[in-house]
């Protein structure tokens, strides 16, 4: 088998996993309305019903766990930093490249305080790792099309995990496939092209 037809069945798993998962939405009995999530009110009086209140919650707590949480929320500045950061790289050097913008809020998405069986700390720490899986998300894509830029050539050992454009790079060693594919043109000021 060929490296074509096993990416072909690879895209075709994913439509069928993204079949899958909008049945399951449809079997929770949830939907989505001018970007509104509504619950029947069924479910959603299950919900309420199925909330842990917050001093139960606190009482239940594993103590090291409430020790460790200052430690998981320090990491709130340098993800803050990064934010900050890989968004300016992206506005100052995509124009530049003629690479198209990632929209942070695909990768950003805080849709959890919407569940009724959430108290107010699991909804706060649903945000941070919200915001933080988001964010690792949102930098893995800007960094994933600077490579597909720049050096889109896979590595002679297997890296784990690659992203989704890094199957189409240049094998490790194959020089043609580099230079025909993906060498780009001599910079031109109206060029509108990427490699």
């Amino acid at each position: 088998m060929n490296i074509k037809s096993l990416m072909d069945q690879i895209r075709q798993l994913e439509a069928e996993l993204d079949a899958e998962l909008s049945r399951r939405a449809a079997e929770l009995k949830f939907g989505m309305e001018k970007g509104r999530i509504l619950f029947e009110e069924e479910v959603l009086r299950r919900h309420k019903e199925l909330k842990t209140g917050l001093l139960t919650f606190i009482a239940q707590a594993n103590p090291l766990v409430v020790l460790t949480a200052p430690v998981i929320y320090s990491l709130i500045i340098p993800l803050v930093l990064m934010d900050v950061v890989v968004s300016f790289y992206q506005a100052v050097c995509f124009p530049v490249y003629k690479v198209p913008k990632v929209k942070r809020g695909d990768y950003i998405v805080f849709d959890r305080h919407h569940l009724a069986y959430l108290n107010i700390i699991e909804k706060i720490n649903c945000a941070f790792c919200s915001y933080a899986n988001g964010l690792i998300a949102y930098t893995r894509e800007i960094a994933s099309l600077t490579e597909a830029y720049w050096c889109p050539i896979k590595h002679a050992k297997r890296a784990q995990n690659t992203h989704h454009r890094y199957r189409d790079f240049a094998d490790f060693g194959d020089v043609n496939a580099y230079r025909s594919k993906f060498t780009p043109p001599p910079a031109k000021p109206d060029d509108k092209k990427m490699p």
